[in-house]
C-alpha cells in the first residue's frame, strides 16, 4: 500500500526526521486559507499523487508570493497529471500539499528497501539527489552506496558512519544524520514498511537535515496490525478493478495483455501468466482466488477481469488441494451462467476430483474448452482468442 507525501511527513516527524512546515490541501476552497499560513519567502505546491515523476510533469511549482501560490494551486487542483508512471490516462490531482521553502546547499538520496534475496533491510544512499534513482543506477552505479542490515543486530553505528562518510557531510551534521537513519530505521520495522524513499534529502546552508520528499509502501499483508497506516489509503490513487477485488478478499493485479487469468496460488499464478507468453500471447491481470474459493468468488472473479475492455479469452488454471476441482467447476458453471461472458473460456483441473470436475464442465453445455496441461491451455487460450471465438 502506497500513500502520500504529507502522510508520510506526518508519520516520519513522529520518528524524529525533520521536515519542513507543510499544510494539506483536500478542498479548492481551503487554498488561500492555507497558503495564508506559509511564513517564509518562497513556497512549492505539490500535487499529492501516488505516481512518480509528477515533478517533470508539473506536479510541483516553486511560488514567491501568496498570489502565485493560490494561482498555480488553482491551476494544479483537478488537473489530470500525466507522468511516465500513470501512463497516458494521467491521473487527477485531488490534493494539494503546500510546504515552505528552504535554503539548500546540498541534495543527497536516501532509502530503505527490503532486499528479499538476502532476506534484509538495505539502505541506499547517493550524493546524486533530486535524480530518478533507475536513471543513477544504470548509468553511474558507482555512485550508489548500500549496506544491509543484520536483522539480528540491527541498525549499528559502524553503519551510520558508513552512510556519514559515503555523502561526505560535514561534521556539522553527523548527530542529525545519525538522528536521521535512526529515525528511518525504527519507523520501518513499527509500520511494516516494505520502503521508504527520501527524494531528496538536502542539507541546508544553516546545516540541517530535511526530508524535502518522502515516499512510504507498506507491507499489505500486515496492515491487519496497522489499523492507523491502512486508514490512510486512498481509493482514487488505485485501478477501481484492485479495490474491487480487495472488497472480496481476491488478488487482482491490472496488467497490460488481453488474456484474463484466474488461477488459485500465487506460484501458479505466475507460472500460467508465462504460458500464455510462451504460447505468444499477454496477460491482462495476476489473479489469485486463493485456495478456499466459492462460486460466488469465481463470480466476483468473472466480473472483475470481464471489467477490462481488453479481455479477449479467460484462462482458469486450478489445482486442486484443499479446493476441490468440483466444487471449483461448479462455480465456473454458476459464474458463467451468471455472468454470461462473450469471451472464450480454457479451464485446467487438475488434483483433487479432477475427473469430477470436468465431468461438470463437460455436462454443463455451456461452451467451455478444457485442456489437460497448463501450457496446452495457454496455447488454447491464446488460439481462440485470436480467432474471438467463443
Amino acid at each position: 500500500m502506497n500513500i502520500h507525501e504529507y502522510q508520510a511527513k506526518a508519520i516520519l516527524k513522529e520518528y524524529d526526521v525533520h521536515v519542513l512546515n507543510g499544510f494539506h490541501i483536500s478542498d479548492e476552497k481551503e487554498i488561500e486559507k492555507k497558503a495564508r499560513k506559509i511564513e517564509t519567502d518562497i513556497a512549492v505546491v505539490k500535487a499529492q499523487v501516488h505516481a512518480g515523476g509528477r515533478g517533470k510533469a508539473g506536479g510541483v511549482k516553486l511560488v514567491k508570493s501568496l498570489t502565485e501560490a493560490i494561482e498555480v494551486s488553482n491551476n494544479l487542483f483537478g488537473k489530470i497529471l500525466v507522468t511516465h508512471q500513470t501512463g497516458p490516462t494521467g491521473t487527477v490531482v485531488r490534493q494539494l500539499y503546500i510546504e515552505e521553502g528552504c535554503d539548500i546547499k546540498k541534495e543527497y538520496y536516501l532509502s530503505f528497501v527490503l532486499d528479499r534475496a538476502a532476506g534484509q533491510i538495505a539502505i541506499i544512499t547517493s550524493q546524486e539527489g533530486g535524480m530518478d534513482i533507475e536513471e543513477i543506477a544504470e548509468k553511474s552505479p558507482k555512485k550508489l552506496f548500500t549496506i544491509r542490515i543484520d536483522p539480528a543486530l540491527g541498525l549499528v553505528d559502524y553503519q551510520i558512519k558508513l552512510i556519514i562518510n559515503a555523502l561526505n557531510l560535514p561534521i556539522e551534521v553527523h548527530d542529525k544524520m545519525k538522528t536521521t537513519l535512526n529515525g528511518m530505521y525504527k519507523c520501518y520495522l513499527e509500520k511494516d514498511c516494505t520502503m521508504i524513499e527520501i527524494n531528496p534529502l538536502v542539507l541546508t546552508n544553516n546545516n540541517e537535515i530535511i526530508a524535502l520528499d518522502a515516499k512510504m509502501n507498506f507491507d499489505d499483508n500486515a496492515l491487519f496490525r496497522q489499523p492507523e497506516i491502512e486508514a490512510l489509503r486512498d481509493i482514487y490513487e488505485e485501478d477501481p478493478k484492485e479495490v474491487e477485488a480487495s472488497k472480496h478478499g481476491l488478488s487482482y493485479i491490472t496488467l497490460d495483455g488481453s488474456i484474463g487469468c484466474m488461477v488459485n496460488g500465487a506460484g501458479l499464478a505466475m507460472a500460467t501468466m508465462d504460458s500464455i507468453k510462451f504460447a505468444g500471447g499477454s496477460p491482462s491481470n495476476f489473479l489469485d482466488v486463493g485456495g478456499s474459493a466459492s462460486s460466488e468468488n469465481v463470480t466476483n472473479a468473472f466480473n472483475i477481469i470481464l471489467s477490462d475492455s481488453k479481455v479477449k479469452g479467460i484462462f482458469v488454471n486450478i489445482f486442486g488441494g484443499i479446493m476441490k476441482c468440483d466444487i471449483i467447476a461448479k462455480g465456473i458453471v454458476e459464474a458463467t451462467n451468471i455472468v454470461h461472458p462473450k469471451v472464450p473460456i480454457v479451464v485446467r483441473l487438475e488434483g483433487t476430483n479432477e475427473e469430477l470436475g470436468k465431468k461438470v464442465l463437460t455436462e454443463s453445455g455451456l461452451d467451455i474448452y478444457t485442456a489437460d496441461s497448463m501450457d496446452e491451455g495457454g496455447r488454447l487460450i491464446v488460439e481462440l482468442s485470436k480467432k474471438g471465438e467463443h
